[in-house]
């Protein structure tokens, strides 16, 4: 699959602006990831991994996760990319396999994180996270009430499962948020 397939099987069941810009921003912390954890030769099959992992979120959120297995499945999807992108709903969404692979867990651990940098680079004076530092992110973190629908016990889980501190986690997927182009 080539990154156009991915982004023309996106927008087909996606025409949402923000979930095509958190699909994007998820293609390139995944670029990233794969590259900085050793896996650059994979950094391509990481990136579609980002940009799919909720393709059916905008038409069948409440069978998130569930209904792009179906959906990959009838377009000829990779079945490592299907296991992929659906494991990030593991214990939310009705995913009963958890995530295996270092990148499923990054997956798991930055999606979430990634919406809640997100949120926090909105209500800065320069809107972005590119001034932002690890402290913003722990002070929004620790207020519930801030970007709410952000699982705080996921964002745990996943660093858990990656060995990593929450700070290590923060500081890990702000550098990737940073190096992060995304075409609006």
């Amino acid at each position: 699959m080539t990154r156009d397939d991915a982004w023309n099987l996106l927008t087909k069941y996606n025409d949402d602006p923000y979930h095509l810009y958190h699909a994007q921003v998820m293609e390139g912390v995944m670029k990233y990831f794969a590259h900085k954890e050793g896996f650059g030769d994979e950094a391509e099959f990481w990136s579609l991994v980002g940009l799919l992992h909720d393709l059916d979120f905008g038409r069948f959120s409440e069978e998130h996760c569930i209904k792009q297995q179906e959906i990959m499945k009838e377009h000829g999807v990779d079945p490592r990319i299907i296991r992929s992108t659906a494991s990030h709903g593991w214990g939310c969404t009705g995913v009963e396999f958890a995530p295996e692979h270092r990148m499923e867990k990054i997956l798991y651990a930055t999606d979430e994180l990634s919406g809640l940098i997100g949120a926090a680079a909105l209500v800065r004076p320069s809107r972005s996270v590119q001034d932002m530092e690890v402290k913003s992110v722990k002070s929004k973190f620790k207020s519930p009430a801030f970007a709410a629908g952000c699982s705080r016990d996921i964002i745990q889980k996943g660093a858990e499962m990656l060995g990593w501190t929450l700070d290590e986690l923060f500081a890990q997927t702000l550098e990737a948020m940073k190096n992060v182009d995304v075409v609006e």
